[in-house]
Protein backbone atom coordinates (compact mmCIF):
# COMPACT_ATOMS: atom_id res chain seq x y z
CA UNK A 1 0.00 0.00 0.00
CA UNK A 2 1.51 3.22 -0.94
CA UNK A 3 2.10 5.87 1.78
CA UNK A 4 2.40 8.84 -0.14
CA UNK A 5 0.81 11.38 -2.07
CA UNK A 6 1.10 14.47 -3.99
CA UNK A 7 -0.75 17.36 -3.02
CA UNK A 8 -0.45 21.28 -2.44
CA UNK A 9 1.05 22.17 0.63
CA UNK A 10 -0.64 25.33 2.47
CA UNK A 11 -0.19 27.26 6.03
CA UNK A 12 0.14 26.13 8.97
CA UNK A 13 1.13 22.81 7.82
CA UNK A 14 -2.24 21.66 6.05
CA UNK A 15 -2.35 19.99 2.52
CA UNK A 16 -4.24 20.36 -0.24
CA UNK A 17 -5.36 17.71 -2.83
CA UNK A 18 -7.63 19.77 -5.30
CA UNK A 19 -6.20 23.88 -5.69
CA UNK A 20 -10.00 25.67 -6.12
CA UNK A 21 -11.21 29.35 -5.82
CA UNK A 22 -13.95 29.13 -3.78
CA UNK A 23 -16.65 31.99 -4.12
CA UNK A 24 -18.85 31.84 -1.12
CA UNK A 25 -22.22 33.80 -0.90
CA UNK A 26 -22.68 34.79 2.55
CA UNK A 27 -26.59 34.86 2.39
CA UNK A 28 -28.83 32.63 -0.38
CA UNK A 29 -29.81 36.69 -1.97
CA UNK A 30 -26.21 37.13 -3.67
CA UNK A 31 -25.88 33.00 -5.18
CA UNK A 32 -26.41 34.16 -8.64
CA UNK A 33 -23.88 36.58 -8.53
CA UNK A 34 -21.46 33.72 -6.90
CA UNK A 35 -22.33 31.40 -9.69
CA UNK A 36 -21.39 34.01 -12.34
CA UNK A 37 -18.15 35.16 -10.73
CA UNK A 38 -17.48 31.40 -10.33
CA UNK A 39 -18.14 30.50 -14.28
CA UNK A 40 -15.77 32.62 -15.58
CA UNK A 41 -12.57 32.18 -13.12
CA UNK A 42 -10.63 29.25 -13.73
CA UNK A 43 -10.99 26.01 -10.98
CA UNK A 44 -13.43 28.07 -8.80
CA UNK A 45 -16.86 26.69 -7.74
CA UNK A 46 -19.64 28.96 -6.08
CA UNK A 47 -20.60 27.58 -2.93
CA UNK A 48 -24.29 28.75 -3.03
CA UNK A 49 -26.70 27.34 0.01
CA UNK A 50 -30.46 28.77 0.98
CA UNK A 51 -28.68 30.62 4.19
CA UNK A 52 -26.92 33.14 5.99
CA UNK A 53 -30.14 35.57 7.22
CA UNK A 54 -32.38 35.27 9.91
CA UNK A 55 -30.31 32.96 11.53
CA UNK A 56 -29.93 33.12 15.91
CA UNK A 57 -27.88 31.74 18.79
CA UNK A 58 -26.93 28.19 18.33
CA UNK A 59 -28.57 28.17 14.62
CA UNK A 60 -26.27 31.35 13.14
CA UNK A 61 -23.46 29.96 15.06
CA UNK A 62 -23.15 26.45 13.54
CA UNK A 63 -23.78 27.96 10.15
CA UNK A 64 -21.29 30.27 10.65
CA UNK A 65 -18.60 27.86 11.45
CA UNK A 66 -19.83 25.47 8.64
CA UNK A 67 -19.23 28.27 5.80
CA UNK A 68 -15.76 29.07 7.64
CA UNK A 69 -15.26 25.75 7.78
CA UNK A 70 -15.47 25.22 3.62
CA UNK A 71 -13.47 28.43 3.21
CA UNK A 72 -10.67 27.10 5.42
CA UNK A 73 -10.82 23.55 3.88
CA UNK A 74 -7.15 23.13 2.54
CA UNK A 75 -8.50 21.82 -0.94
CA UNK A 76 -9.58 25.36 -1.13
CA UNK A 77 -6.22 28.01 -2.42
CA UNK A 78 -7.79 31.29 -1.79
CA UNK A 79 -11.48 32.46 -1.08
CA UNK A 80 -13.98 35.13 -2.33
CA UNK A 81 -17.15 35.94 0.06
CA UNK A 82 -20.27 37.79 -1.40
CA UNK A 83 -22.23 39.34 0.64
CA UNK A 84 -25.54 41.30 0.58
CA UNK A 85 -24.70 43.49 2.84
CA UNK A 86 -27.84 43.82 5.25
CA UNK A 87 -27.74 40.52 6.64
CA UNK A 88 -26.22 39.12 10.16
CA UNK A 89 -24.19 36.74 8.14
CA UNK A 90 -21.92 39.35 7.28
CA UNK A 91 -19.36 38.79 4.93
CA UNK A 92 -16.60 40.45 6.46
CA UNK A 93 -16.65 38.26 9.60
CA UNK A 94 -16.29 34.96 7.75
CA UNK A 95 -13.27 36.80 5.99
CA UNK A 96 -12.01 37.57 9.38
CA UNK A 97 -12.54 33.82 10.48
CA UNK A 98 -11.09 31.88 7.51
CA UNK A 99 -8.09 34.90 7.20
CA UNK A 100 -6.92 32.75 10.44
CA UNK A 101 -5.92 29.90 8.00
CA UNK A 102 -3.50 32.44 6.68
CA UNK A 103 -4.55 31.83 2.70
CA UNK A 104 -5.69 34.78 0.40
CA UNK A 105 -9.58 36.03 1.02
CA UNK A 106 -11.38 39.00 -0.08
CA UNK A 107 -14.91 39.81 0.24
CA UNK A 108 -17.43 41.94 -1.35
CA UNK A 109 -20.83 43.05 -0.63
CA UNK A 110 -23.82 44.14 -3.61
CA UNK A 111 -24.54 47.29 -1.74
CA UNK A 112 -21.37 48.86 -1.61
CA UNK A 113 -21.32 48.42 -5.05
CA UNK A 114 -22.66 51.17 -8.03
CA UNK A 115 -24.14 49.37 -10.15
CA UNK A 116 -25.11 46.46 -8.06
CA UNK A 117 -23.99 42.88 -8.59
CA UNK A 118 -23.63 43.52 -12.23
CA UNK A 119 -20.61 45.46 -11.27
CA UNK A 120 -19.93 43.30 -8.42
CA UNK A 121 -19.52 40.25 -10.56
CA UNK A 122 -16.67 41.87 -13.08
CA UNK A 123 -15.17 42.70 -9.75
CA UNK A 124 -15.27 39.06 -8.17
CA UNK A 125 -13.86 37.83 -11.68
CA UNK A 126 -10.95 40.54 -12.10
CA UNK A 127 -9.91 39.09 -8.01
CA UNK A 128 -10.58 35.52 -8.68
CA UNK A 129 -8.46 36.01 -11.86
CA UNK A 130 -5.90 37.20 -10.04
CA UNK A 131 -5.98 34.20 -7.64
CA UNK A 132 -6.43 31.50 -10.15
CA UNK A 133 -3.16 32.90 -11.69
CA UNK A 134 -1.28 32.62 -8.26
CA UNK A 135 -2.80 29.00 -7.57
CA UNK A 136 -1.93 27.79 -10.74
CA UNK A 137 2.10 28.46 -10.09
CA UNK A 138 2.09 25.63 -7.31
CA UNK A 139 3.73 22.64 -7.41
CA UNK A 140 2.73 19.81 -5.97
CA UNK A 141 4.78 17.86 -3.33
CA UNK A 142 4.65 14.70 -1.62
CA UNK A 143 3.23 14.26 1.54
CA UNK A 144 2.44 11.20 4.21
CA UNK A 145 -0.75 10.31 5.36
CA UNK A 146 -0.42 12.09 8.51
CA UNK A 147 -1.54 14.97 6.63
CA UNK A 148 -4.96 13.83 5.42
CA UNK A 149 -8.45 13.94 6.89
CA UNK A 150 -11.05 11.25 5.67
CA UNK A 151 -14.45 11.64 5.70
CA UNK A 152 -16.76 8.41 6.44
CA UNK A 153 -20.10 8.49 4.65
CA UNK A 154 -22.97 6.10 3.19
CA UNK A 155 -26.44 7.02 1.82
CA UNK A 156 -29.26 4.39 0.14
CA UNK A 157 -27.91 1.54 2.30
CA UNK A 158 -29.25 -1.74 2.35
CA UNK A 159 -28.76 -5.20 3.56
CA UNK A 160 -25.76 -5.58 1.58
CA UNK A 161 -23.67 -2.82 2.69
CA UNK A 162 -22.91 -3.95 6.09
CA UNK A 163 -20.92 -6.78 5.13
CA UNK A 164 -19.28 -5.91 1.90
CA UNK A 165 -18.38 -2.27 1.01
CA UNK A 166 -19.15 -0.58 4.53
CA UNK A 167 -16.31 -3.56 6.37
CA UNK A 168 -14.03 -2.53 3.29
CA UNK A 169 -13.52 1.10 4.07
CA UNK A 170 -13.31 0.41 7.88
CA UNK A 171 -10.08 -1.28 7.04
CA UNK A 172 -9.19 2.01 4.94
CA UNK A 173 -9.85 4.27 7.95
CA UNK A 174 -8.27 2.19 10.11
CA UNK A 175 -5.22 2.09 7.82
CA UNK A 176 -5.41 6.02 7.34
CA UNK A 177 -5.09 6.51 10.88
CA UNK A 178 -2.57 3.62 11.72
CA UNK A 179 -0.19 5.62 9.19
CA UNK A 180 -0.81 9.11 11.61
CA UNK A 181 -3.69 10.67 9.70
CA UNK A 182 -7.25 11.28 10.71
CA UNK A 183 -10.74 9.80 9.47
CA UNK A 184 -14.32 11.10 10.81
CA UNK A 185 -17.48 9.17 10.92
CA UNK A 186 -20.69 11.90 11.24
CA UNK A 187 -24.68 10.00 11.05
CA UNK A 188 -25.16 10.03 15.12
CA UNK A 189 -28.73 9.02 14.47
CA UNK A 190 -27.43 6.10 13.21
CA UNK A 191 -25.26 4.81 15.90
CA UNK A 192 -28.48 3.70 18.10
CA UNK A 193 -28.19 0.50 19.24
CA UNK A 194 -24.72 0.48 18.79
CA UNK A 195 -23.97 3.09 21.61
CA UNK A 196 -22.23 0.50 23.75
CA UNK A 197 -19.51 -1.01 20.79
CA UNK A 198 -18.62 2.66 19.97
CA UNK A 199 -18.16 3.79 24.18
CA UNK A 200 -16.42 0.80 24.32
CA UNK A 201 -13.62 2.16 21.77
CA UNK A 202 -13.83 5.59 23.22
CA UNK A 203 -10.63 6.96 24.58
CA UNK A 204 -11.44 8.57 27.77
CA UNK A 205 -14.89 8.82 30.28
CA UNK A 206 -15.37 12.45 28.25
CA UNK A 207 -15.42 10.98 24.68
CA UNK A 208 -17.85 7.70 26.26
CA UNK A 209 -19.81 10.58 27.45
CA UNK A 210 -20.15 12.33 24.31
CA UNK A 211 -21.31 9.50 22.65
CA UNK A 212 -23.73 8.08 24.88
CA UNK A 213 -25.35 11.90 25.56
CA UNK A 214 -26.36 13.66 22.14
CA UNK A 215 -28.46 10.26 21.15
CA UNK A 216 -30.17 9.81 24.59
CA UNK A 217 -31.19 13.73 24.01
CA UNK A 218 -32.15 13.02 21.08
CA UNK A 219 -34.61 10.04 21.88
CA UNK A 220 -36.20 11.84 24.90
CA UNK A 221 -36.86 15.35 23.21
CA UNK A 222 -38.59 13.33 19.88
CA UNK A 223 -40.19 11.40 22.76
CA UNK A 224 -41.23 14.40 24.31
CA UNK A 225 -42.83 16.01 21.21
CA UNK A 226 -44.83 12.18 20.99
CA UNK A 227 -42.00 10.78 18.01
CA UNK A 228 -40.40 7.57 18.26
CA UNK A 229 -37.27 8.48 16.26
CA UNK A 230 -36.43 5.02 16.38
CA UNK A 231 -39.44 4.23 14.26
CA UNK A 232 -37.91 6.64 11.55
CA UNK A 233 -35.43 4.30 11.09
CA UNK A 234 -34.27 2.31 8.48
CA UNK A 235 -35.69 4.72 5.84
CA UNK A 236 -38.00 3.22 3.18
CA UNK A 237 -35.05 3.45 0.69
CA UNK A 238 -33.42 1.09 3.18
CA UNK A 239 -36.57 -1.02 3.65
CA UNK A 240 -36.63 -1.80 0.28
CA UNK A 241 -33.03 -2.86 0.48
CA UNK A 242 -33.37 -5.70 2.86
CA UNK A 243 -33.28 -3.90 6.00
CA UNK A 244 -35.45 -4.37 8.63
CA UNK A 245 -33.90 -2.52 11.94
CA UNK A 246 -31.98 0.62 13.29
CA UNK A 247 -29.63 -1.43 15.33
CA UNK A 248 -28.60 -3.68 11.64
CA UNK A 249 -28.41 0.02 9.96
CA UNK A 250 -26.68 1.03 13.05
CA UNK A 251 -24.00 -2.03 12.67
CA UNK A 252 -23.57 -1.61 8.90
CA UNK A 253 -23.01 2.03 9.64
CA UNK A 254 -20.15 1.87 12.20
CA UNK A 255 -18.59 -0.78 10.42
CA UNK A 256 -17.21 2.47 8.16
CA UNK A 257 -15.11 3.51 11.10
CA UNK A 258 -12.85 -0.29 11.21
CA UNK A 259 -11.51 -1.19 14.68
CA UNK A 260 -9.61 1.97 15.66
CA UNK A 261 -9.90 3.92 19.05
CA UNK A 262 -12.24 6.71 19.19
CA UNK A 263 -10.58 10.09 20.12
CA UNK A 264 -13.60 11.99 20.69
CA UNK A 265 -16.89 13.92 19.20
CA UNK A 266 -17.00 16.83 17.13
CA UNK A 267 -19.68 19.33 16.74
CA UNK A 268 -21.30 19.71 13.05
CA UNK A 269 -18.46 21.34 10.52
CA UNK A 270 -15.78 21.06 13.23
CA UNK A 271 -11.78 20.16 12.68
CA UNK A 272 -10.34 18.12 15.17
CA UNK A 273 -7.07 19.30 16.97
CA UNK A 274 -5.94 15.97 16.90
CA UNK A 275 -5.10 12.73 15.03
CA UNK A 276 -6.90 9.70 15.33
CA UNK A 277 -10.53 8.53 14.46
CA UNK A 278 -13.68 11.17 15.21
CA UNK A 279 -16.88 11.18 15.48
CA UNK A 280 -19.40 13.75 14.05
CA UNK A 281 -22.73 14.76 15.82
CA UNK A 282 -24.88 15.06 12.51
CA UNK A 283 -28.42 13.78 11.50
CA UNK A 284 -27.60 10.85 8.71
CA UNK A 285 -28.79 13.02 5.60
CA UNK A 286 -25.83 12.54 2.74
CA UNK A 287 -25.45 15.70 1.93
CA UNK A 288 -25.80 17.56 5.07
CA UNK A 289 -23.05 15.10 6.13
CA UNK A 290 -20.58 15.64 3.51
CA UNK A 291 -20.71 19.27 3.59
CA UNK A 292 -19.88 18.89 7.54
CA UNK A 293 -17.10 16.95 6.61
CA UNK A 294 -15.55 19.24 3.92
CA UNK A 295 -16.25 22.07 6.98
CA UNK A 296 -14.04 19.93 8.98
CA UNK A 297 -11.03 19.93 6.55
CA UNK A 298 -12.07 16.41 4.89
CA UNK A 299 -9.82 16.40 1.47
CA UNK A 300 -11.31 13.32 0.72
CA UNK A 301 -14.64 11.09 1.52
CA UNK A 302 -15.63 7.91 0.56
CA UNK A 303 -19.33 7.21 0.47
CA UNK A 304 -20.86 3.19 0.24
CA UNK A 305 -23.84 3.19 -1.36
CA UNK A 306 -26.14 -0.08 -1.40
CA UNK A 307 -29.13 1.03 -4.01
CA UNK A 308 -27.09 3.98 -5.27
CA UNK A 309 -26.34 7.21 -5.30
CA UNK A 310 -25.24 10.45 -8.29
CA UNK A 311 -23.89 13.08 -5.03
CA UNK A 312 -20.68 14.56 -4.55
CA UNK A 313 -19.14 17.57 -2.85
CA UNK A 314 -17.89 20.76 -4.42
CA UNK A 315 -14.82 20.96 -2.38
CA UNK A 316 -14.06 17.07 -1.59
CA UNK A 317 -13.54 14.30 -4.13
CA UNK A 318 -15.98 11.66 -3.00
CA UNK A 319 -15.05 7.88 -4.15
CA UNK A 320 -18.68 5.77 -4.41
CA UNK A 321 -18.25 2.33 -3.31
CA UNK A 322 -21.02 -0.01 -3.72
CA UNK A 323 -21.62 -4.20 -2.78
CA UNK A 324 -25.34 -4.65 -4.48
CA UNK A 325 -24.52 -6.48 -8.15
CA UNK A 326 -27.47 -4.53 -9.15
CA UNK A 327 -26.56 -1.06 -8.39
CA UNK A 328 -23.01 -1.76 -9.29
CA UNK A 329 -24.51 -2.78 -13.37
CA UNK A 330 -27.31 -0.22 -13.05
CA UNK A 331 -25.58 2.34 -11.82
CA UNK A 332 -21.78 1.91 -12.79
CA UNK A 333 -21.89 5.51 -14.09
CA UNK A 334 -21.51 6.64 -10.20
CA UNK A 335 -19.52 3.82 -8.75
CA UNK A 336 -15.86 4.09 -8.39
CA UNK A 337 -15.13 0.90 -6.41
CA UNK A 338 -17.67 -2.27 -6.89
CA UNK A 339 -17.08 -4.16 -3.71
CA UNK A 340 -19.94 -6.60 -5.09
CA UNK A 341 -17.20 -8.83 -6.02
CA UNK A 342 -17.22 -10.44 -2.69
CA UNK A 343 -20.82 -11.67 -3.73
CA UNK A 344 -20.11 -12.51 -7.35
CA UNK A 345 -16.78 -13.58 -7.54
CA UNK A 346 -15.73 -14.96 -3.95
CA UNK A 347 -13.40 -11.48 -3.09
CA UNK A 348 -12.61 -11.19 0.13
CA UNK A 349 -13.03 -7.55 2.40
CA UNK A 350 -9.64 -7.37 2.29
CA UNK A 351 -9.09 -7.73 -1.16
CA UNK A 352 -12.09 -4.58 -1.56
CA UNK A 353 -9.93 -2.76 0.96
CA UNK A 354 -6.93 -2.95 -1.10
CA UNK A 355 -8.42 -2.12 -4.29
CA UNK A 356 -9.68 0.78 -2.40
CA UNK A 357 -6.88 2.16 -0.99
CA UNK A 358 -5.24 2.68 -4.68
CA UNK A 359 -8.56 4.22 -5.75
CA UNK A 360 -8.15 6.85 -2.70
CA UNK A 361 -4.48 7.21 -3.54
CA UNK A 362 -4.92 7.54 -7.50
CA UNK A 363 -7.79 10.24 -6.68
CA UNK A 364 -5.20 12.00 -3.56
CA UNK A 365 -3.24 11.80 -6.61
CA UNK A 366 -5.23 13.86 -8.81
CA UNK A 367 -7.82 11.57 -10.38
CA UNK A 368 -11.58 12.40 -10.56
CA UNK A 369 -13.69 9.97 -9.61
CA UNK A 370 -17.54 9.58 -10.97
CA UNK A 371 -19.28 12.16 -8.86
CA UNK A 372 -16.20 14.97 -9.79
CA UNK A 373 -16.13 13.89 -12.78
CA UNK A 374 -19.84 14.07 -13.82
CA UNK A 375 -19.82 17.47 -11.59
CA UNK A 376 -22.00 16.12 -9.17
CA UNK A 377 -21.50 19.53 -6.31
CA UNK A 378 -24.15 18.85 -3.84
CA UNK A 379 -23.93 21.37 -0.81
CA UNK A 380 -26.42 21.61 2.12
CA UNK A 381 -25.50 23.00 5.95
CA UNK A 382 -27.45 20.79 8.47
CA UNK A 383 -29.51 23.21 10.41
CA UNK A 384 -29.10 23.34 14.39
CA UNK A 385 -32.99 24.03 15.31
CA UNK A 386 -33.95 20.58 13.71
CA UNK A 387 -32.63 18.45 16.88
CA UNK A 388 -32.63 20.69 19.72
CA UNK A 389 -30.04 19.76 22.32
CA UNK A 390 -26.80 21.14 23.18
CA UNK A 391 -23.68 19.28 22.00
Amino acid sequence: MSEEFMGYERPKGKVGIRNRIAILPSVSCVNHVAEEIAKRVENAVALTHPLGCGQFGPDFLNVQRTLTGLGKNPNIYGTIIVGLGCENMKSEELAKNIRRAKKPVEFFNVQDFKGGGIALIEEGVKVGRKMASEASKLKKESFDFSHLILGLECGGSDSISGITANPAVGIVSDKVVELGGISILPEFTEWIGTEHLLMDRAIGQKAKRDIENPLKKLLESTMKAGIDFRGIQPSPGNIEGGLTTIEEKSLGTIAKSGKSPITGVLKYSQEPKRKGLWLMIEPGNDIESMTGLAAAGAQVIIMTTGRGSPVGNPIAPVIKTCGNPHSCDWLSCHIDVDASTIITENKSVEDIAEIMWKELVEVLNGKKPKAEELGFHDLAIWRYLAFPFPM
